[in-house]
């Protein structure tokens, strides 16, 4: 223990000498935050002697939002009457800061009781709440775990229905992932580790995440709920070895687990490969992971992570989509737009743009939608000049308007995509 803790034990030892003390990291189990959930009580105690707090001004999340920010306190120095079924505790909560800029920020939080027993129960409580999911991901980014409600709710969206993928492989995906959190008994029958990899690789905007978001989402809805963990990047302060062992610690606490790693060879450098397949191979016990990686560049992957057995040993390519997968995502903007009143969209043109974007990804064919739209949008929703008086029926004129600013923004991206060659 560090100089500053001994002196702040020793001076509440002596201040309570009829009380119990129990030092709590707030890391591992923060017990304002168990209150703030409704599960426990503060009340401040003598705010005025003895405590110090950061009064920070945090905007709003979207400014779209018309909203004005909040106050917020970060608690430096605190002391409060914490109550927990019936029973109360003296907490004071005290930042490690001694005026270094250290990392990580410590917050240790002092729990004085009567009973030692009854403290650990609160501890247990306290820090079983914290280590839970709420309506959020758990995901790997800057050197720590933390919880995403932002990815929660995007993935609550994700529906395989949106997937448009050759059914055959769609439902080889499903039945690999399901199948394989199904097959517990079957695998320890056979005594093989529960445990596999699946890689998808192919150019990007082709339907590798969200084939992922849509997994995640099947997976929460199970009887007994598969939680996704999330690997966004190995910079760590502790470098990417360090990042690595936190990550499969993490995932092997919660298994069976759904481990992903988006964009799979940018995080797994030559630097680091080693320690990753320490970790994959299982010099502790990965029963019950199922990892997925994505790639846009198979080629570039070691190997030993491609084409090893019982590392990564599915992979699934997901390419430019076909003319018949085009019209099936023409189809889907289709019913996106079926209560717009400004355009049409007749079956007929759903062919006829799929015809014409051969070799586009449905990233580049979403881009030309969206940019149609917008064109469409500024312009009024008005049939151009070029109209004819064939084209009488509004239904007509309005499915014209769709159909000449959809060919003009292929055209344009079809230009843009020449240059980059």
């Amino acid at each position: 223990m560090e100089r500053p803790a001994r002196v702040v034990v020793e001076a509440l030892r002596s201040q309570y000498p009829n009380l119990k003390l129990t030092v709590v990291p707030q890391y591992s189990c923060n017990l304002l935050a168990y209150a703030a959930a409704g599960f426990a009580t503060t009340t401040a105690i003598d705010t005025e002697k003895d405590h110090l707090v950061w009064r920070q001004y945090l905007p709003p999340a979207r400014r779209l939002d018309h909203q004005q920010g909040a106050l917020v306190n970060q608690v430096l120095f605190g002391k409060y009457l914490y109550k927990w079924q019936g029973k109360e505790f003296v907490v004071y909560f005290i930042n490690g800061r001694d005026g270094s800029a250290s990392y990580p920020n410590i917050t240790n939080q002092y729990v004085l009781s009567s009973t030692p027993e009854i403290t650990n129960q609160l501890i247990v409580a306290a820090g079983k709440y914290g280590s839970e999911l709420h309506n959020e991901v758990w995901v790997f980014d800057k050197g720590f775990w933390q919880k995403s409600a932002d990815l929660w709710d995007s993935v609550q969206s994700a529906s395989w229905d949106d997937v448009i993928l050759e059914e055959k492989m769609k439902s080889a995906i499903i039945n690999d992932v399901e199948g394989f959190f199904n097959s517990r008994a079957t695998y320890q029958k056979l005594k093989v580790p529960w445990k596999r990899g699946i890689i998808y690789y192919g150019p990007p905007g082709n339907g590798k995440t969200i084939s992922i978001k849509a997994m995640m989402h099947s997976l929460y809805k199970r009887k007994e709920p598969v939680p996704t963990l999330y690997v966004r990047t190995l910079a760590s302060f502790g470098g990417p070895e360090y990042a690595l062992s936190l990550i499969f610690s993490r995932a092997r606490q919660p298994a069976p687990c759904y481990l992903v790693f988006e964009d799979l060879d940018s995080i797994v450098s030559d630097g680091v490969r080693s320690y990753f397949l320490n970790e994959v191979d299982g010099l502790q016990n990965n029963d019950g992971i199922l990892m997925v990686g994505s790639t846009n560049h198979l080629d570039q992957l070691d190997p030993g992570i491609s084409k090893r057995p019982s590392r990564f040993d599915r992979k699934y390519y997901f390419p430019i989509p076909n003319l018949a997968e085009r019209v099936q995502y023409c189809k889907y903007w289709q019913h996106k737009l079926s209560d717009n009143k400004d355009i049409a969209f007749p079956d007929k043109l759903c062919v006829a743009i799929a015809k014409i974007t051969d070799g586009f990804s449905f990233a580049y064919m979403q881009e030309a939608f969206l940019a149609a739209l917008l064109a469409i949008a500024a312009d009024g929703g008005k049939p151009d000049s070029g109209a004819t008086e064939d084209d009488e029926d509004d239904g007509d004129l309005k499915s014209l308007l769709l159909w000449r600013e959809i060919k003009k923004q292929v055209q344009l991206l079809k230009d843009e995509l020449d240059e980059s060659e």
